[in-house]
């Protein structure tokens, strides 16, 4: 089967885009805050709502950015290891059964960034390229 230029380079358009898509999604907390670390597991458990406190005892309050949103799946997917629906059929479950309620979402980095500066016990995620001196980059090990 032979397929015409047009579609071909149409292909390519699309593989280009869904690349361009993806971002490098980091957690962040406040530049305030005297954390420094968590685990991978950590980061999960928190905005999963297994945990409710940081390794210090202090509260730990996840934000999250807009459901549908890139930063959103691509979070979930890197520290989680969980699919947009799964996370969504996650908190359809704990909600059913009153164990929880999903963290508070805002529309994009910037307002994680402004919540972040106002709250140290917020913990979010941002595209690495928008990490500025308002946030401190928790380093996963």
């Amino acid at each position: 089967m032979k397929i015409s230029k047009r579609v071909t380079w149409m292909l390519l358009g699309l593989g280009l885009g869904m690349t361009a898509a993806q971002a490098e999604v980091v957690p962040v907390v406040s530049a305030k805050s005297s954390l420094a670390v968590l685990t991978r597991n950590q980061v999960a458990d928190i905005f999963l709502g297994r945990l409710n406190r940081f390794p210090d005892g202090s509260p730990a309050v996840p934000l999250d950015q807009a459901e549908g949103s890139v930063a959103r799946s691509e979070f979930y997917n890197r520290y989680a290891g969980m699919s947009s629906p799964q996370v969504k059929a996650f908190w359809a479950k704990i909600i059913f059964t009153g164990r929880g309620q999903p963290p508070r979402a805002v529309a994009n980095d910037d307002e994680v960034k402004k919540m972040l500066a106002a709250n140290p016990r917020l913990i979010g995620y941002i595209d690495q390229k928008m990490v500025d001196s308002s946030v401190k980059v928790l380093v996963v090990p």
